[in-house]
């Protein structure tokens, strides 16, 4: 058995510095099967920063506070969730959550079968800064601890954050 409070896990952050607070809590309690992180998101920012997939990973946010705005798919549906409600993204479903609000929203990410991200199995949609086009992205950690993006249409590669 293992415990912890939310305040004592220490606050990681994305190398994109999408949000300021982050604390991966699965990581404390040393799960392998089983990720969860807890989110302070700040008018403007987001949990993850850009739509994004897992291939190989499910996801499900819980927002506690505040409502967080999620755009699902390639054609970037909205979704408001709100306080005490939960979205659900199945492997492979694209999907980007922001606080779009003037408040703050406080939530948690839970994701399954896996206890951290396989980089490899994540995809990004972004504008290629080749072809110009918003394009699917493999992802990989670079050594410095940012992210290599490589547009899926032209081959283009770039990196951000670290």
């Amino acid at each position: 058995m293992e415990k912890v409070t939310i305040d004592d896990v220490e606050i990681e952050t994305s190398p994109l510095e999408v949000h300021s607070v982050r604390r991966p809590v699965s990581r404390a309690l040393g799960t392998s099967d089983f990720a969860m992180n807890y989110f302070e998101l700040e008018p403007g920012e987001s949990f993850s920063g850009g739509l994004h997939t897992h291939r190989d990973q499910e996801e499900v946010f819980y927002v506690q506070d505040g409502t967080a705005t999620f755009e699902v798919g390639p054609d970037r549906e909205e979704q408001e969730v709100a306080a005490g409600e939960c979205i659900r993204f199945a492997p492979g479903e694209f999907q980007v959550g922001t606080n779009d609000s003037e408040d703050l929203v406080i939530g948690f990410a839970l994701g399954a079968p896996k206890s951290s991200h396989d980089f490899e199995e994540i995809e990004s949609i972004v504008p290629c800064r080749e072809c110009g086009e918003e394009t699917v992205h493999r992802l990989e950690l670079t050594d410095e601890g940012g992210f290599r993006f490589a547009c899926e249409e032209c081959g283009n590669e770039f990196e951000m954050g670290a």
